[in-house]
């Protein structure tokens, strides 16, 4: 269980990044979501010991992760939203090089790990073509198999769907699910649909503060006989933002599609809508910017 208390960054130039943020991370997938600039990779390389912050604590089980940053390192696997590799080298060898920088120093040992892990993350095939050539899902899935040398007990992914396209997405979720039913997987991202995909709970962050947790299905639940929608031109979209909260729309068939928040019938052609964890997200958006 990683343990998060009153952390708080402040960089040199005044910035707050982080704001006082607790969290109780618990074994299985945990999804962090908030839009760019929230906070979220911050919050990610503060945890990952990249950084140390200005006030708080992190406890990973028996490891106080601030005071002991090398315990934590060892059962650490890491995806920073920027993975960079050398892309003239195999992915073969680059795993290799990458197992011996973790101290996987037996030559037998670490030639299974190698195996295994491009195994598990289907790139066997493709072993042996440099880097330059893998697509954005074939990197991605090669940051989740150096992540995952030396079998950590917390691994860390941010952002890692941004720029996939849907098939490379689905892979990618697939393998993070299995990896998430034994380990501490903390999916930093913006887009909805990967915490609504794979985690059983989750926190939203903006501006630096954690403004909601809890388990999906849960905070859904809360928001039932709340969410309206409308489908209107273009040009009725500012008058309805000065009568209503509208939380998110999105366009459909050259048409806006419209969700306000009201805790009853707004009428004015709203019908009710099964609000989901979208709604859930903009709304609390909406709600901690108003504040």
């Amino acid at each position: 269980m990683l343990i998060i208390e009153n952390l708080t960054h402040i960089y040199p130039n005044g910035a707050k990044a982080l704001d006082e943020v607790s969290l109780i991370v618990p074994k299985g997938m945990y999804g962090l979501l908030g839009p760019n600039g929230a906070g979220k990779s911050t919050l990610m390389r503060t945890i990952a010991t990249l950084q140390a912050p200005t006030a708080g604590h992190v406890r990973f089980g028996d490891i106080d992760v601030l005071k002991d940053p090398e315990e934590l390192r060892k059962v650490l696997g890491y995806l920073p939203q920027d993975f960079g590799v050398y892309p003239r080298v195999s992915a073969y060898d680059m795993l290799d090089h990458m197992a011996v920088l973790k101290g996987v120093s037996n030559g037998k040992e670490r030639r299974e790990t190698v195996e295994y892990l491009l195994n598990q993350t289907n790139l066997w095939d493709v072993r042996k073509r440099a880097l330059a050539g893998f697509s954005g899902g074939m990197r991605q899935r090669f940051g989740i198999a150096q992540a995952l040398i030396g079998d950590p007990d917390l691994i860390i992914v941010d952002e890692p769907t941004a720029g996939l396209d849907p098939e490379e997405r689905n892979r990618f979720l697939n393998l993070l699910a299995e990896i998430g039913e034994n380990v501490v997987v903390i999916l930093s991202t913006h887009i909805v649909e990967d915490v609504s995909d794979l985690c059983p709970a989750m926190a939203i962050i903006c501006q630096g503060r954690i403004v909601k947790q809890g388990a999906p299905l849960e905070l859904v639940a809360q928001l039932k006989g709340r969410i309206w929608k409308k489908t209107v031109d273009k040009s009725e979209l500012e008058a309805l933002r000065q009568r209503y909260t509208v939380i998110h729309t999105r366009l459909f068939t050259g048409r806006t599609v419209v969700h306000i928040e009201s805790d009853g019938d707004p009428g004015d052609g709203f019908t009710p809508v099964e609000g989901g964890l979208e709604d859930v997200y903009f709304s609390t958006l909406h709600a901690s910017r108003a504040a």
